[in-house]
């Protein structure tokens, strides 16, 4: 497939580039995260002057870090991921990673999710005693 001046699709894909604001517009972030998300070392955009220009791979790596934060990940593990993608041509190394970190999370999530379901017991406990109070001293 082609664009109107013939050049193939894919290729302009590859080279199509975001601002700041596109790419913010497009992640549902606000600016001053992208920049934090630069100064960690987790993309690297390219600069016009004072200008941040953002590659297919910048705007990649921006997604795979918003997604990561959704899941809860720490910007260091999201960046040591990232880092091994770049390492490793076949991801192997990643993924084994990534699978450890998710397998980590998910205990983590269980845990909390033990310890929420333990807290709403107690305070739904305390709620019951407190009505029950209120019954008893309203039919003494």
């Amino acid at each position: 497939m082609t664009d109107p001046m013939g050049a193939p699709v894919e290729a302009m894909d590859r080279q199509r580039c975001f601002s700041l604001a596109e790419l913010c517009r497009e992640l549902g972030i606000t600016p001053r995260s992208l920049r934090f998300y630069e100064d960690k070392g987790l993309i690297a955009p390219a600069r016009a002057g004072t200008r941040r220009i953002y590659s297919m791979r910048d705007r990649a790596r921006a997604k795979l870090v918003v997604r990561g934060k959704q899941l809860g990940f720490t910007l260091k593990q999201i960046k040591d991921l990232l880092d091994l993608y770049d390492a490793d041509p076949q991801h192997r190394v990643q993924k084994v990673a990534l699978l450890k970190e998710i397998q980590k999370r998910i205990r983590t999530l269980h845990e909390m999710n033990a310890a929420i379901a333990t807290t709403l017991a107690d305070l739904e406990n305390i709620q019951q005693s407190i009505i029950e109070s209120f019954d008893r001293e309203e039919a003494a």
